[in-house]
């Protein structure tokens, strides 16, 4: 299926590919659009929009897209409940929800800032996010100390 949103992505228009091509829609391909845009190319390409107002999948109240997703899917995996929560804070500005949303929203706007082709980031974005998940599932008690 196609996924579309408005383009200049940070944190929900990045988390939310990575979630759907690894946990819902495998095939799924991603489209990038001026914002004014979204709604008539997604009825040109048949394609979902999402993390744009009047879209199914987008924010309700104070969660996020990616939150949406979460919830519609029934995707229970502790770990990618725990990313809800860092992309929820990152995304939100609620940094206070999980320590390491303000990490996350540092290193999106920083790749925001560095690449200008949407779909450059998302590649980038992917591994991002195949990396936080990689900590939250297996490593999040490894600890980092050196000791002399």
């Amino acid at each position: 299926m196609k996924w579309i949103t408005r383009e200049r992505p940070k944190i929900d228009r990045i988390a939310c590919p990575w979630l759907i091509k690894n946990f819902v829609d495998k095939e799924a391909q991603f489209i990038y659009v001026p914002k004014d845009k979204v709604f008539i190319k997604a009825d040109e390409l048949q394609a979902i929009p999402y993390d744009i107002p009047g879209a199914e999948y987008t924010h309700e109240g104070d969660y996020c897209t990616f939150d949406y997703i979460v919830k519609k899917h029934n995707l229970t995996d502790p770990a990618i409940r725990q990313i809800a929560a860092i992309v929820r804070g990152a995304d939100t500005d609620s940094f206070q929800l999980a320590p390491q949303a303000a990490g996350l929203w540092a290193i999106s706007a920083g790749l925001s800032y560095n690449y200008t082709d949407d779909y450059e980031m998302l590649s980038i974005g992917m591994k991002m996010y195949d990396a936080l998940y990689s900590w939250a599932k297996y490593v999040q008690d490894e600890k980092h100390i050196w000791k002399a």
